[in-house]
């Protein structure tokens, strides 16, 4: 039989966007914890959009913002010091504006972490808000920092997938399970109103599916346990009515929760459904978004097997 066996994703350094807010506040220290776990570094990033500022903003006001930038980024770094004395930190001050200059400082293998909030003290994520913004246009993986932070911890990871086509973006679930020494719940939600009304569609057919849907998230358990062998990995369908519902009610249960990122049809624009918009707005827990292009490993041949 020919298969292939995938390579263990390597996290990459974490990029925090600070603007002031309390939300980017708790996402800084949140960050700061990630960064911790996974060994690796974490920038913190103030987007004073100090070059779009130019040209209609005289050059005192523009030495003023770049100052309360700075000095933000400071409190910050310390405030991160003070909880994680040991982690690397670094300070940048972008010219850009928020959403551009965190792109550019997470490269290609970073990981954007954001508040629920923005400075505005929006009760949600509103559209044309940078953490929105980030969500839907990065190509490296963005985490919404929401949830109680006093929250105990569960002790699990979720992953959200849709079927067998997500096992690239999986395994980089995985590894934010057991760098927390966590376990990964593979969780597919059978929706069961998507299928009626279609033609090609009979009620016989149902169990079917279901039965389909079992049988892909048993299959998916299976890889990911090939490359984390350590790890305890669970899996179950959901059925529901509503997969955003049913995947808000999951959140309350886990510590992170991490779902793929899918393409427009047509390959152009942002690409934010509405089951991944509704938990930046509603989930429990922070909240993972990993984009379809992203590649966190590589697959290597298999041996032929008897």
């Amino acid at each position: 039989m020919n298969s292939e066996i995938l390579a263990r994703p390597e996290l990459g350094d974490v990029v925090v966007g600070v603007d002031g807010s309390p939300s980017a506040h708790t996402a800084a220290l949140w960050a700061a914890e990630e960064a911790d776990r996974r060994g690796r570094s974490l920038r913190l990033v103030h987007a004073a959009d100090t070059d779009r500022r130019a040209y209609w903003t005289d050059a005192e006001t523009i030495q003023a913002v770049r100052e309360a930038g700075r000095a933000l980024l400071t409190r910050t770094a310390d405030a991160v010091h003070e909880q994680r004395p040991r982690l690397l930190v670094t300070k940048e001050l972008s010219r850009q504006e928020p959403v551009a200059g965190l792109r550019d400082a997470a490269g290609d293998r970073g990981t954007i972490v954001v508040g629920s909030r923005g400075h505005g003290g929006f009760s949600a994520l509103m559209l044309g808000s940078v953490g929105l913004g980030v969500a839907a246009r990065a190509e490296v993986p963005v985490i919404v920092v929401r949830g109680e932070g006093e929250r105990p911890a569960t002790g699990s990871v979720t992953a959200a997938v849709h079927g067998a086509t997500d096992l690239g973006w999986l395994l980089l679930a995985a590894a934010e399970a057991d760098a927390r020494a966590a376990a990964l719940h593979i969780v597919v939600v059978w929706n069961v109103l998507t299928h009626v009304g279609r033609v090609a569609t009979m009620l016989d057919d149902l169990d079917g599916i279901a039965r389909q849907r079992v049988h892909e998230a048993k299959d998916l358990a299976e890889r990911v346990r090939e490359v984390y062998p350590r790890l305890t990995v669970g899996h179950h369908v959901e059925t529901g009515t509503s997969t955003p519902g049913t995947l808000i009610g999951t959140s309350a249960r886990t510590d992170l929760l991490v779902m793929g990122r899918g393409r427009r049809p047509l390959g152009v624009g942002p690409a934010l459904g509405r089951v991944a918009h509704a938990l930046i707005h509603h989930a429990h827990c922070p909240v993972e978004l990993v984009p379809a292009a992203f590649a966190p490993a590589a697959p290597v041949p298999r041996d032929e097997e008897p």
